[in-house]
């Protein structure tokens, strides 16, 4: 009887300890994915910036300054691109709407960002753009891998259309969750106008016959949760100008946009608490139930032994016990 509970035991420990690989390195890479149909937005604000005015192409100061990011995953298009990438694919159509103080838009930029939905590589197809111009990203954008290391990545910037590092600089804790910082800087690089400008009758052709150009620079900043690899804050210290032409009155430069561009505190809190439920359904399949399985498969292992060994050297049996004879009475 001992001998089959050490076997049925035995059969458990290896069933928890092959579990435990299969859970980390099988099921982790095919479960942890972004949804292709996942949609999402961000509300960013720069206070006290400065901002053009188009009507009188004088840069003037403004309250503030906000930017509405939205990412809406197309479902069809990730299907049709994963026939032929032999890899679950998310296509993003993005759009980045900047409108000044009166709500009035500033300008607008749709993208389209296409990636594995794991790794959050990108996936070179038809269709890949920023504000209509095909590109062909390289490295990550909006998002890090999962289990983000300590070391730089490829970033692409969407107004350059250009990768370039950004570095790790070091682990602090924001709003109580343990995460990677980041910073990239851009310097100043002229940059295509934006197909949609603000003042009707303005066109980016228009600009371009007037010889004034659109310069650029950054400061990124980001506070990354290194499981999720999902950015939990987010800051830029933006620059824009225009430069030389007959539009600007013989001025060298103007600014076109300058501020210090941060989350909406309400943003902010809901993303915490969505990133910190998302890392732990991450940890569960990377830690929690891996050490668990393991763990409890060297206990299944030691009560089997245990048991083989009770099995094989039962006790010595106990001497019986002799009756004593009774005296006989007379």
């Amino acid at each position: 009887m001992r001998r089959n509970a050490s076997l049925v035991l035995l059969a458990c420990a290896v069933f928890c300890a092959a579990l435990s690989p299969l859970l980390r390195w099988y099921a982790f890479p095919r479960l942890a994915r972004i949804p292709a149909g996942q949609y999402q937005d961000m509300v960013l604000e720069a206070r006290g910036a400065t901002l053009l005015d188009y009507g009188t192409m004088r840069a003037r100061k403004v309250s503030k300054v906000t930017i509405v990011q939205t990412l809406k995953g197309d479902v069809a298009a990730a299907k049709r691109i994963e026939r032929t990438a032999g890899r679950p694919v998310v296509v993003w159509d993005s759009l980045s709407y900047v409108q000044g103080p009166d709500g009035k838009m500033v300008s607008k930029v749709p993208e389209r960002y296409i990636f594995d939905a794991h790794s959050q590589d990108p996936v070179h197809a038809t269709g890949e753009m920023v504000d209509g111009d095909p590109v062909k990203r390289e490295g990550i954008e909006f998002k890090w891998p999962f289990l983000t290391q300590k070391r730089d990545y490829e970033y692409f910037d969407a107004q350059t259309r250009t990768t370039s590092p950004i570095h790790y600089e070091g682990t602090r804790t924001f709003r109580g969750v343990p995460v990677f910082y980041f910073e990239q800087t851009i310097p100043w690089t002229r940059v295509p106008m934006p197909k949609t400008m603000p003042v009707q009758g303005i066109t980016p052709e228009t600009v371009a016959r007037t010889g004034t150009t659109r310069w650029y620079s950054t400061v990124r900043k980001f506070w990354v949760e290194p499981v999720t690899g999902a950015p939990v804050y987010g800051e830029e210290l933006h620059k824009e100008e225009l430069r030389g032409g007959t539009l600007l009155g013989g001025r060298a430069k103007v600014t076109a946009f300058a501020g210090h561009v941060k989350m909406r505190e309400d943003y902010i809190d809901h993303t915490v608490a969505l990133v910190k439920q998302n890392r732990t359904l991450v940890l569960a399949l990377t830690s929690y139930a891996p050490r668990g399985f393991l763990g409890l498969g060297l206990l299944l292992l030691a009560l089997s032994l245990c048991l083989e060994g009770r099995a094989r050297h039962p006790r010595d049996p106990a001497p019986p016990r002799t009756q004593e004879s009774e005296p006989v009475s007379a």
